[in-house]
């Protein structure tokens, strides 16, 4: 008798997540993580067999949902076109705790996290574990010349001829500052060093520009960089501004794609909300110091940076800690920025590209009045 089916519709941050574990970028997983497992990596960041590996990574039913599987053993993981992305084999099947999750992923068991209030919903839910079998597959029709797997990216790679690969997460647009802040690490590592602008295109935080939005900034700034030197290559992954765990993650998701080192700057991954108490959710060179710890072990090398901020005086970019003494910097806050684009004021041209700030002024109008 065949094993009973529960289909599953998956949210636009559960199929980033079962694409990643398909094409190898959640390597070593292989599936949703059992109870085993997950109770390690919420204890200790490590899988039970002692791998490293620290984020959580389960498909949560609702309890809607849960009570409508009822006895299926296979549950078919849908698209919202109802394309059979996968299927999972269920081997556990456990109540979703909300709150222990936060409070080891994020620290603190807040609502204020956006992650956080991403699971409202799913409180009485479940989670549910075990290998996941590809079927169609997840396909994606946007920018579908920039989406690259990690084999595709590693022969890439191999075709640049580049000896190293520094990678650079972000979930923002290209500013002058991330763009002297990866050139300063191209100039650091050397001629056969490629930078692979990695950025993660999956669901992040609410306030952030529209994916589409920054990966065509992206395009528009890769001529800047020195002929041959970098490489574009999307990312879908659903952020979990988790700071510390996170910047352990994302290492390991570069290395799954050739990287050699990762640049991790000033509150990697941190959100930009704040909890109920005030206080930030980490300390803001915590991601630092944990990927320092784990970086051996993950075989990447990474590349610590400061603030990025620019000097008038000089008229240059320079990280903050090789500044020169004395000289007055400048630096637009993410809120300072949007509130220029909603009042349709020009961002300042040390601040942003010209081609970068129009698309971001393109953007910001109301319908009616873009053109």
């Amino acid at each position: 008798m065949t094993a009973a089916v529960f289909d599953k519709t998956l949210s636009e941050r559960q199929l980033c997540d079962l694409e990643l574990i398909l094409n190898g970028g959640f390597a070593p997983l292989e599936g949703y993580l059992t109870r085993d497992d997950y109770a390690s990596v919420l204890e200790t960041a490590r899988l039970a067999d002692g791998r490293l590996w620290p984020m959580p990574i389960s498909l949560i039913l609702t309890a809607a949902e849960h009570a409508a599987m009822g006895a299926a053993e296979r549950v078919a993981l849908r698209d919202a076109d109802g394309r059979l992305v996968a299927v999972l084999e269920v081997e556990t099947m456990d109540p979703f705790d909300a709150g222990a999750y936060a409070r080891a992923v994020f620290g603190a068991d807040d609502a204020n996290h956006p992650y956080r209030r991403a699971l409202q919903g799913r409180e009485d839910g479940w989670r549910l574990g075990g290998r996941v079998v590809a079927r169609e597959g997840v396909r994606r029709s946007d920018f579908a010349h920039l989406r690259r797997d990690p084999a595709e990216v590693k022969a890439m790679i191999r075709r640049a001829g580049w000896r190293q690969v520094v990678a650079f997460q972000t979930r923002n647009p290209l500013h002058r500052s991330h763009f002297h802040l990866t050139l300063d690490a191209l100039d650091q590592l050397g001629p056969e060093t490629g930078l692979l602008l990695n950025p993660a295109v999956g669901p992040t935080q609410p306030g952030d520009i529209d994916a589409s939005v920054r990966v065509a900034c992206y395009e528009r700034i890769l001529h800047r960089y020195p002929f041959g030197r970098a490489a574009l290559a999307l990312l879908p992954l659903s952020m979990r501004m988790a700071g510390p765990r996170e910047a352990v993650w994302h290492a390991i998701i570069r290395k799954n794609h050739g990287a050699t080192h990762f640049i991790v700057g000033r509150d990697h991954a941190g959100p930009s909300a704040r909890r109920a108490d005030g206080a930030s959710f980490f300390h803001p060179y915590a991601a630092q110091e944990m990927l320092a710890r784990h970086a051996g072990e993950i075989g990447i090398i990474p590349v610590f940076s400061q603030d990025v901020a620019y000097y008038p005086a000089i008229d240059q970019y320079l990280p903050v800690d090789r500044a020169p003494a004395g000289l007055e910097s400048r630096s637009l806050s993410g809120t300072r920025q949007r509130e220029l684009l909603a009042a349709g004021e020009p961002l300042p041209d040390w601040f942003s590209f010209p081609e970068v700030a129009s698309l971001l002024r393109d953007a910001s109008r109301p319908p009616a009045l873009a053109a």
